[in-house]
């Protein structure tokens, strides 16, 4: 089953990512699994061997929680003081589970930018 790389018209990049969609057609599903892509889209037939987001989207959200949360964390110590048992029980497990929400989206929203901006990878002149 071949599809006209042309017959479609591309999907809205941050749409398609957040929703985990397909990034030419916004309508099969991007991810097999929690955060692993498929082999192929089941609707177009895109081939999702170009989807390689690396580290990046983890880099991403660790940086954007972790200045949520130690910023909650700090102003609560400064404000109420509580103990630090307190602090363990309430910022870990937040910053785990916002974690991993915000994982997949992203991953999602870099796999859609890659395939909208034709990324590849990095070559080396060879002049």
């Amino acid at each position: 089953m071949t599809h006209d790389e042309t017959s479609y018209l591309p999907a809205d990049a941050i749409r398609a990512g957040l929703s985990g969609r397909c990034p030419r057609c916004g309508k099969g599903a991007l991810f097999d699994g929690f955060v692993a892509p498929r082999v192929r889209c089941e609707r177009c037939g895109l081939d999702y061997g170009f989807a390689d987001a690396g580290d990046g989207p983890a880099v991403f959200v660790i940086m954007a929680i972790g200045f949520f949360v130690v910023g909650l964390a700090l102003w609560s110590e400064v404000r109420f003081a509580p103990p630090l048992w307190l602090h363990f029980v309430l910022w870990i497990p937040l910053a785990a589970v916002l974690c991993l929400a915000a994982l997949r989206p992203f991953k999602g929203v870099m796999i859609a930018l890659q395939y909208r901006n034709s990324a590849r990878q990095g070559e080396i002149d060879s002049r």
